[in-house]
Protein backbone atom coordinates (compact mmCIF):
# COMPACT_ATOMS: atom_id res chain seq x y z
CA UNK A 1 0.00 0.00 0.00
CA UNK A 2 1.28 3.45 -1.06
CA UNK A 3 1.92 5.55 2.39
CA UNK A 4 0.16 8.45 0.45
CA UNK A 5 -3.19 6.63 0.29
CA UNK A 6 -6.43 7.63 2.07
CA UNK A 7 -7.58 4.25 2.23
CA UNK A 8 -6.21 2.28 5.77
CA UNK A 9 -6.99 -1.27 4.30
CA UNK A 10 -4.89 -3.65 5.51
CA UNK A 11 -6.01 -6.98 4.76
CA UNK A 12 -8.96 -9.99 4.12
CA UNK A 13 -10.49 -11.55 6.96
CA UNK A 14 -12.85 -14.52 7.08
CA UNK A 15 -15.92 -13.53 8.75
CA UNK A 16 -16.18 -16.92 10.65
CA UNK A 17 -12.90 -17.73 11.17
CA UNK A 18 -10.83 -14.85 11.62
CA UNK A 19 -8.55 -15.93 9.16
CA UNK A 20 -6.15 -13.51 7.16
CA UNK A 21 -5.64 -13.08 3.83
CA UNK A 22 -3.88 -11.02 0.97
CA UNK A 23 -5.20 -7.43 0.68
CA UNK A 24 -3.25 -7.01 -2.87
CA UNK A 25 -4.50 -10.57 -4.69
CA UNK A 26 -8.05 -11.37 -6.16
CA UNK A 27 -10.28 -12.73 -3.65
CA UNK A 28 -13.67 -14.53 -3.57
CA UNK A 29 -14.57 -16.68 -0.43
CA UNK A 30 -12.09 -17.50 2.02
CA UNK A 31 -10.34 -20.86 0.43
CA UNK A 32 -10.58 -22.70 3.46
CA UNK A 33 -13.58 -22.16 4.89
CA UNK A 34 -15.78 -21.35 1.99
CA UNK A 35 -17.10 -18.41 3.70
CA UNK A 36 -17.55 -14.38 3.02
CA UNK A 37 -14.31 -12.31 3.30
CA UNK A 38 -14.53 -8.86 5.10
CA UNK A 39 -12.28 -6.25 4.54
CA UNK A 40 -10.29 -4.77 7.18
CA UNK A 41 -8.77 -1.24 8.22
CA UNK A 42 -6.26 0.13 10.50
CA UNK A 43 -8.62 2.23 12.21
CA UNK A 44 -6.08 3.36 14.55
CA UNK A 45 -4.13 5.40 11.91
CA UNK A 46 -8.12 6.19 10.07
CA UNK A 47 -9.17 8.32 13.27
CA UNK A 48 -7.22 10.78 12.88
CA UNK A 49 -8.50 12.05 10.08
CA UNK A 50 -12.10 10.85 9.92
CA UNK A 51 -14.65 12.78 11.88
CA UNK A 52 -18.14 14.71 11.34
CA UNK A 53 -15.99 17.88 11.19
CA UNK A 54 -12.88 16.49 8.69
CA UNK A 55 -16.19 14.74 6.37
CA UNK A 56 -17.67 18.36 5.74
CA UNK A 57 -16.82 19.80 2.59
CA UNK A 58 -15.97 16.21 0.99
CA UNK A 59 -16.78 14.55 -1.89
CA UNK A 60 -20.76 14.67 -1.90
CA UNK A 61 -20.68 10.25 -2.55
CA UNK A 62 -19.93 6.99 -0.54
CA UNK A 63 -16.32 7.86 -1.43
CA UNK A 64 -15.89 10.73 0.98
CA UNK A 65 -15.42 7.87 3.76
CA UNK A 66 -11.71 7.14 1.50
CA UNK A 67 -10.02 5.94 4.90
CA UNK A 68 -12.55 3.08 5.34
CA UNK A 69 -12.52 2.18 1.71
CA UNK A 70 -11.00 -0.65 0.14
CA UNK A 71 -9.50 1.45 -2.96
CA UNK A 72 -5.61 2.34 -2.63
CA UNK A 73 -5.37 4.57 -5.68
CA UNK A 74 -8.00 7.25 -5.73
CA UNK A 75 -7.81 7.42 -9.64
CA UNK A 76 -8.88 4.06 -9.93
CA UNK A 77 -12.29 4.30 -8.31
CA UNK A 78 -14.89 3.64 -10.94
CA UNK A 79 -18.00 5.87 -9.85
CA UNK A 80 -21.15 7.24 -11.12
CA UNK A 81 -21.97 9.89 -8.01
CA UNK A 82 -23.38 6.72 -6.24
CA UNK A 83 -23.97 7.13 -2.50
CA UNK A 84 -24.82 10.50 -0.07
CA UNK A 85 -28.74 9.79 -0.97
CA UNK A 86 -31.41 11.89 1.42
CA UNK A 87 -32.22 10.71 4.38
CA UNK A 88 -36.22 12.12 4.19
CA UNK A 89 -38.33 12.55 7.27
CA UNK A 90 -41.40 10.98 7.11
CA UNK A 91 -44.09 13.11 9.49
CA UNK A 92 -47.22 12.34 7.35
CA UNK A 93 -46.78 8.11 7.54
CA UNK A 94 -45.44 8.54 10.87
CA UNK A 95 -48.96 10.62 11.87
CA UNK A 96 -50.73 8.05 10.09
CA UNK A 97 -48.93 4.62 12.29
CA UNK A 98 -48.35 6.74 15.39
CA UNK A 99 -44.97 7.21 15.42
CA UNK A 100 -42.80 11.01 16.29
CA UNK A 101 -39.94 10.07 14.43
CA UNK A 102 -39.71 8.27 10.96
CA UNK A 103 -37.25 8.61 7.88
CA UNK A 104 -36.99 7.38 4.56
CA UNK A 105 -33.39 6.58 3.17
CA UNK A 106 -34.12 6.81 -0.78
CA UNK A 107 -31.84 4.43 -2.28
CA UNK A 108 -33.75 4.96 -5.69
CA UNK A 109 -31.70 7.88 -6.39
CA UNK A 110 -28.66 6.25 -6.40
CA UNK A 111 -27.41 5.57 -10.28
CA UNK A 112 -28.60 3.12 -11.78
CA UNK A 113 -31.81 3.63 -9.65
CA UNK A 114 -31.24 1.33 -7.08
CA UNK A 115 -28.80 0.29 -4.00
CA UNK A 116 -26.95 -1.69 -6.18
CA UNK A 117 -24.81 1.13 -7.06
CA UNK A 118 -23.17 1.30 -3.94
CA UNK A 119 -21.59 -2.47 -3.85
CA UNK A 120 -21.19 -2.79 -7.70
CA UNK A 121 -19.08 1.11 -7.51
CA UNK A 122 -16.89 -0.86 -4.57
CA UNK A 123 -16.21 -4.05 -5.80
CA UNK A 124 -15.63 -3.19 -9.46
CA UNK A 125 -13.13 -0.55 -8.69
CA UNK A 126 -11.26 -3.02 -6.60
CA UNK A 127 -11.87 -5.80 -9.24
CA UNK A 128 -10.19 -2.86 -12.30
CA UNK A 129 -7.24 -2.15 -9.75
CA UNK A 130 -6.72 -5.77 -9.05
CA UNK A 131 -6.36 -6.13 -12.75
CA UNK A 132 -9.55 -8.25 -13.34
CA UNK A 133 -10.90 -7.94 -17.48
CA UNK A 134 -14.04 -9.30 -17.44
CA UNK A 135 -17.29 -9.65 -13.79
CA UNK A 136 -19.87 -11.83 -14.00
CA UNK A 137 -22.43 -11.90 -11.31
CA UNK A 138 -26.29 -14.09 -10.98
CA UNK A 139 -29.05 -11.29 -10.14
CA UNK A 140 -32.53 -10.83 -9.55
CA UNK A 141 -32.38 -7.75 -12.06
CA UNK A 142 -30.96 -4.22 -10.33
CA UNK A 143 -27.92 -5.77 -9.46
CA UNK A 144 -27.02 -6.70 -13.27
CA UNK A 145 -27.82 -3.22 -14.41
CA UNK A 146 -25.68 -1.91 -11.82
CA UNK A 147 -22.87 -4.16 -12.79
CA UNK A 148 -23.23 -3.70 -16.57
CA UNK A 149 -22.84 0.27 -15.89
CA UNK A 150 -20.31 0.49 -13.58
CA UNK A 151 -18.48 -2.51 -15.71
CA UNK A 152 -19.00 -0.04 -18.97
CA UNK A 153 -18.08 2.99 -16.58
CA UNK A 154 -14.87 1.06 -15.80
CA UNK A 155 -13.88 -0.96 -19.94
CA UNK A 156 -14.33 -3.85 -18.38
CA UNK A 157 -16.68 -6.83 -19.46
CA UNK A 158 -19.69 -7.83 -17.88
CA UNK A 159 -21.65 -11.19 -18.04
CA UNK A 160 -24.90 -10.98 -16.22
CA UNK A 161 -27.44 -14.39 -15.87
CA UNK A 162 -31.00 -13.88 -14.10
CA UNK A 163 -34.21 -15.57 -14.34
CA UNK A 164 -36.46 -15.18 -17.33
CA UNK A 165 -39.17 -13.42 -15.46
CA UNK A 166 -37.29 -10.85 -14.22
CA UNK A 167 -38.16 -7.27 -14.70
CA UNK A 168 -38.16 -6.12 -18.55
CA UNK A 169 -36.54 -3.02 -17.48
CA UNK A 170 -33.47 -4.60 -15.72
CA UNK A 171 -32.84 -6.94 -18.64
CA UNK A 172 -33.07 -3.95 -21.15
CA UNK A 173 -30.82 -1.64 -18.72
CA UNK A 174 -28.27 -4.42 -18.31
CA UNK A 175 -27.92 -5.00 -21.86
CA UNK A 176 -27.96 -1.39 -22.99
CA UNK A 177 -24.56 -1.28 -20.62
CA UNK A 178 -23.39 -3.50 -23.23
CA UNK A 179 -23.38 -6.85 -21.05
CA UNK A 180 -23.77 -9.94 -21.99
CA UNK A 181 -27.18 -10.99 -20.41
CA UNK A 182 -28.26 -14.95 -20.12
CA UNK A 183 -31.92 -15.16 -18.99
CA UNK A 184 -32.50 -19.09 -17.34
CA UNK A 185 -35.28 -21.11 -15.88
CA UNK A 186 -35.36 -21.17 -11.97
CA UNK A 187 -34.36 -18.64 -9.42
CA UNK A 188 -30.88 -16.81 -8.60
CA UNK A 189 -29.48 -19.80 -7.62
CA UNK A 190 -30.05 -21.13 -10.57
CA UNK A 191 -28.38 -18.26 -12.08
CA UNK A 192 -26.01 -18.57 -9.94
CA UNK A 193 -24.35 -21.85 -10.79
CA UNK A 194 -24.05 -21.06 -14.19
CA UNK A 195 -22.50 -18.21 -13.45
CA UNK A 196 -19.63 -19.97 -11.20
CA UNK A 197 -19.29 -22.85 -13.94
CA UNK A 198 -18.10 -19.63 -16.62
CA UNK A 199 -15.80 -18.13 -14.04
CA UNK A 200 -14.42 -21.66 -13.71
CA UNK A 201 -13.96 -22.50 -17.85
CA UNK A 202 -13.34 -18.45 -18.72
CA UNK A 203 -11.68 -16.63 -16.01
CA UNK A 204 -14.20 -14.02 -15.37
CA UNK A 205 -14.46 -12.59 -11.78
CA UNK A 206 -17.46 -13.68 -9.88
CA UNK A 207 -19.37 -10.10 -7.56
CA UNK A 208 -22.09 -12.22 -6.67
CA UNK A 209 -23.39 -11.30 -3.38
CA UNK A 210 -21.58 -11.72 -0.32
CA UNK A 211 -18.91 -14.00 -2.22
CA UNK A 212 -16.45 -11.56 -2.78
CA UNK A 213 -15.33 -8.77 -0.60
CA UNK A 214 -15.84 -5.69 -1.78
CA UNK A 215 -19.74 -5.03 -2.11
CA UNK A 216 -20.04 -5.02 1.35
CA UNK A 217 -17.68 -2.36 1.79
CA UNK A 218 -19.89 -0.28 -0.89
CA UNK A 219 -23.32 -0.92 0.73
CA UNK A 220 -21.88 -0.58 4.46
CA UNK A 221 -21.72 3.40 3.68
CA UNK A 222 -25.48 3.58 4.00
CA UNK A 223 -24.36 3.34 8.10
CA UNK A 224 -21.78 5.49 7.96
CA UNK A 225 -24.54 8.26 6.01
CA UNK A 226 -26.83 7.32 8.84
CA UNK A 227 -24.25 8.38 11.17
CA UNK A 228 -23.46 11.76 9.62
CA UNK A 229 -27.02 12.36 8.42
CA UNK A 230 -27.62 12.08 11.99
CA UNK A 231 -25.08 14.47 13.38
CA UNK A 232 -22.94 11.28 15.28
CA UNK A 233 -25.76 9.36 16.28
CA UNK A 234 -27.70 6.18 14.77
CA UNK A 235 -31.26 5.39 14.68
CA UNK A 236 -33.26 3.40 17.32
CA UNK A 237 -34.91 1.01 14.18
CA UNK A 238 -33.72 0.28 10.95
CA UNK A 239 -36.05 -1.58 8.45
CA UNK A 240 -33.99 -3.24 5.63
CA UNK A 241 -35.25 -5.46 2.77
CA UNK A 242 -33.76 -8.55 2.99
CA UNK A 243 -32.61 -11.33 -0.01
CA UNK A 244 -28.88 -11.26 0.31
CA UNK A 245 -28.41 -9.43 3.14
CA UNK A 246 -25.36 -7.22 1.87
CA UNK A 247 -26.67 -3.67 2.85
CA UNK A 248 -27.46 -4.78 6.30
CA UNK A 249 -24.31 -7.21 7.42
CA UNK A 250 -22.81 -4.24 5.86
CA UNK A 251 -24.60 -1.61 8.17
CA UNK A 252 -23.54 -3.69 10.82
CA UNK A 253 -19.69 -3.56 10.31
CA UNK A 254 -20.06 0.07 9.55
CA UNK A 255 -21.13 0.50 13.25
CA UNK A 256 -19.01 -1.84 14.22
CA UNK A 257 -15.90 0.43 12.53
CA UNK A 258 -17.25 3.60 13.78
CA UNK A 259 -17.33 2.14 17.51
CA UNK A 260 -13.54 0.84 17.07
CA UNK A 261 -12.54 4.62 15.89
CA UNK A 262 -14.04 5.95 19.22
CA UNK A 263 -16.97 7.51 17.18
CA UNK A 264 -20.31 5.98 18.60
CA UNK A 265 -20.76 3.66 21.61
CA UNK A 266 -21.94 -0.06 21.85
CA UNK A 267 -25.48 0.78 21.51
CA UNK A 268 -26.55 -0.34 18.13
CA UNK A 269 -29.95 0.07 16.31
CA UNK A 270 -32.13 -2.87 16.22
CA UNK A 271 -32.07 -4.21 12.90
CA UNK A 272 -35.02 -5.56 11.15
CA UNK A 273 -34.85 -7.94 8.09
CA UNK A 274 -38.04 -7.54 6.35
CA UNK A 275 -39.03 -10.27 3.64
CA UNK A 276 -41.94 -11.56 1.83
CA UNK A 277 -44.56 -14.48 2.89
CA UNK A 278 -43.59 -15.70 -0.65
CA UNK A 279 -39.96 -16.17 0.30
CA UNK A 280 -39.09 -15.70 3.83
CA UNK A 281 -35.79 -18.17 4.75
CA UNK A 282 -34.66 -15.29 7.37
CA UNK A 283 -37.65 -15.11 8.90
CA UNK A 284 -38.15 -19.03 9.38
CA UNK A 285 -34.82 -18.91 10.85
CA UNK A 286 -35.02 -16.18 13.16
CA UNK A 287 -38.10 -17.47 14.46
CA UNK A 288 -36.32 -20.82 15.80
CA UNK A 289 -33.38 -18.43 16.69
CA UNK A 290 -31.42 -21.17 14.21
CA UNK A 291 -27.71 -20.45 13.36
CA UNK A 292 -28.68 -20.65 9.85
CA UNK A 293 -31.62 -20.89 7.10
CA UNK A 294 -32.97 -23.58 5.11
CA UNK A 295 -33.95 -23.09 1.28
CA UNK A 296 -37.20 -21.87 1.31
CA UNK A 297 -39.06 -24.19 -1.66
CA UNK A 298 -40.98 -22.38 -4.37
CA UNK A 299 -39.97 -19.12 -3.53
CA UNK A 300 -42.01 -16.22 -5.49
CA UNK A 301 -43.32 -12.78 -4.64
CA UNK A 302 -43.47 -9.46 -6.23
CA UNK A 303 -40.70 -8.18 -5.18
CA UNK A 304 -37.73 -9.84 -6.98
CA UNK A 305 -34.89 -8.57 -5.02
CA UNK A 306 -36.10 -10.06 -2.02
CA UNK A 307 -36.85 -13.74 -3.80
CA UNK A 308 -33.26 -15.28 -2.54
CA UNK A 309 -33.91 -18.40 -1.56
CA UNK A 310 -30.55 -19.18 1.08
CA UNK A 311 -28.70 -16.18 1.43
CA UNK A 312 -25.06 -17.18 1.06
CA UNK A 313 -24.54 -14.98 3.90
CA UNK A 314 -27.47 -16.07 6.26
CA UNK A 315 -25.33 -16.55 9.55
CA UNK A 316 -24.23 -13.14 9.30
CA UNK A 317 -27.75 -11.79 8.74
CA UNK A 318 -29.02 -13.59 11.79
CA UNK A 319 -26.04 -12.75 13.78
CA UNK A 320 -27.44 -9.03 13.21
CA UNK A 321 -29.86 -9.60 14.11
CA UNK A 322 -29.68 -11.59 16.83
CA UNK A 323 -26.88 -8.71 18.50
CA UNK A 324 -28.90 -6.12 18.20
CA UNK A 325 -31.93 -7.08 19.46
CA UNK A 326 -34.01 -7.06 16.31
CA UNK A 327 -36.64 -8.90 14.47
CA UNK A 328 -37.62 -10.51 11.21
CA UNK A 329 -40.46 -9.99 9.16
CA UNK A 330 -42.59 -11.67 6.77
CA UNK A 331 -45.32 -9.27 5.01
CA UNK A 332 -47.48 -10.84 2.63
CA UNK A 333 -47.19 -9.13 -1.18
CA UNK A 334 -50.69 -7.96 -0.98
CA UNK A 335 -49.12 -5.73 1.91
CA UNK A 336 -46.41 -4.56 -0.24
CA UNK A 337 -48.70 -3.55 -3.13
CA UNK A 338 -51.12 -1.55 -0.47
CA UNK A 339 -47.94 0.79 0.51
CA UNK A 340 -46.38 1.38 -2.10
CA UNK A 341 -48.81 4.28 -3.32
CA UNK A 342 -49.21 5.24 -0.04
CA UNK A 343 -45.46 6.04 0.20
CA UNK A 344 -46.10 7.81 -2.64
CA UNK A 345 -49.50 9.78 -1.97
CA UNK A 346 -48.24 10.83 1.75
CA UNK A 347 -44.38 11.56 1.26
CA UNK A 348 -43.57 11.86 -2.55
CA UNK A 349 -41.41 8.70 -2.51
CA UNK A 350 -41.89 6.34 -5.69
CA UNK A 351 -40.47 3.35 -3.73
CA UNK A 352 -39.87 0.09 -5.27
CA UNK A 353 -41.84 -3.28 -3.95
CA UNK A 354 -38.98 -4.54 -1.84
CA UNK A 355 -38.52 -0.58 -0.34
CA UNK A 356 -42.69 -0.88 0.00
CA UNK A 357 -42.01 -3.98 2.05
CA UNK A 358 -40.40 -2.11 4.53
CA UNK A 359 -43.60 -0.17 5.40
CA UNK A 360 -45.60 -3.03 5.14
CA UNK A 361 -43.32 -4.25 8.00
CA UNK A 362 -43.63 -1.29 9.78
CA UNK A 363 -46.99 -0.89 9.99
CA UNK A 364 -47.37 -4.90 11.32
CA UNK A 365 -44.60 -4.14 14.19
CA UNK A 366 -46.72 -0.99 15.36
CA UNK A 367 -49.68 -3.07 15.72
CA UNK A 368 -47.98 -6.00 18.04
CA UNK A 369 -46.61 -2.73 19.75
CA UNK A 370 -43.47 -3.87 18.83
CA UNK A 371 -41.95 -0.02 18.15
CA UNK A 372 -42.01 2.98 20.50
CA UNK A 373 -43.61 6.11 19.49
CA UNK A 374 -40.92 7.66 20.19
CA UNK A 375 -38.52 5.46 19.08
CA UNK A 376 -36.27 7.15 15.48
CA UNK A 377 -36.85 4.54 12.92
CA UNK A 378 -35.80 4.57 9.31
CA UNK A 379 -37.32 2.69 6.28
CA UNK A 380 -35.25 1.47 3.43
CA UNK A 381 -36.34 2.35 0.31
CA UNK A 382 -34.04 0.22 -1.66
CA UNK A 383 -34.84 1.06 -5.27
CA UNK A 384 -37.18 3.48 -7.34
CA UNK A 385 -40.68 2.49 -8.63
CA UNK A 386 -40.12 3.26 -12.07
CA UNK A 387 -38.35 0.47 -12.55
CA UNK A 388 -41.25 -1.54 -12.16
CA UNK A 389 -44.21 -0.69 -14.02
CA UNK A 390 -45.83 -3.81 -14.37
CA UNK A 391 -47.06 -2.82 -10.63
CA UNK A 392 -48.82 0.72 -11.71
Amino acid sequence: MASDSPSTFTHLECAITGRRHDAHQLATVCPESGRPLYARYDLERAKATFSLANLAGRRGDMWRYAEVMPVFAPELIVSLGEGWTPLLPAPRLGRVLGLGSLMIKDEGQNPTGTFKARGLSAAISKARELGALQVALPTAGNAGAAAAAYAARAGLGAQVAMPKDAPGATVAEARAYGAEVTLVDGLIHDAGRLVAEGCRRHGWFNVATTKEPYRVEGKKTMGYELWEQLGGELPDVILYPTGGGTGLIGMWKAFEELETMGLIGSQRPRMVAVQSTGCAPVVRAFEHRAPRVDPWPEAETVAPGIRVPRPFADDLILDALYKSDGLAVAVEDAEILRAIPQMAKLEGVDACPEGAATLAALRRMVDRGQVGESERVVLFNCGTGLKHPELR
